[in-house]
């Protein structure tokens, strides 16, 4: 959701350019991440929002018509089939309403699944 063709540098520049509702689910997600792994890097990356830990952790940005968020593991969204029921998915991408993020407790189970992915991938570098 770019305004002016420029790319942000900061999630903080990103989400000035992302209106209402949207902007207010986007911020919800990030506070919620912020909580579950606090040692988390933000950047952004393609062009989105994103967290570092360990690596790239996890994604979100806002469309025109939806929100999406990327786990940065499409194995999760086969995994958490159950609890995505009634949310759009596609490979490596959860689709919500702008208005409504993803409950927050599912979002720290996805989160806390990145961490450890990222946890496991590098002790098996370190080998």
């Amino acid at each position: 959701m770019r305004k002016g063709g420029v790319a942000p540098k900061t999630i903080d520049e990103y989400l000035t350019n992302v209106p209402e509702p949207a902007r207010s689910t986007l911020e919800k997600m990030r506070a919620t991440i912020h909580a579950t792994v606090p040692a988390a890097e933000e950047t952004i990356a393609y062009g989105m929002p994103a967290f570092r830990y360990k690596g790239p952790l996890v994604y979100f940005a806002a469309f025109a018509n939806h929100c999406s968020f990327f786990p940065g593991n499409a194995s999760l969204i086969a995994k958490f089939k159950v609890d995505l029921k009634g949310f759009t998915t596609a490979k490596g991408t959860i689709r919500f309403p702008l208005d409504k993020p993803l409950p927050t407790a599912l979002l720290k189970k996805i989160v806390k699944a990145r961490i450890a992915d990222n946890d496991q991938k590098q002790k098996s570098k370190a080998k």
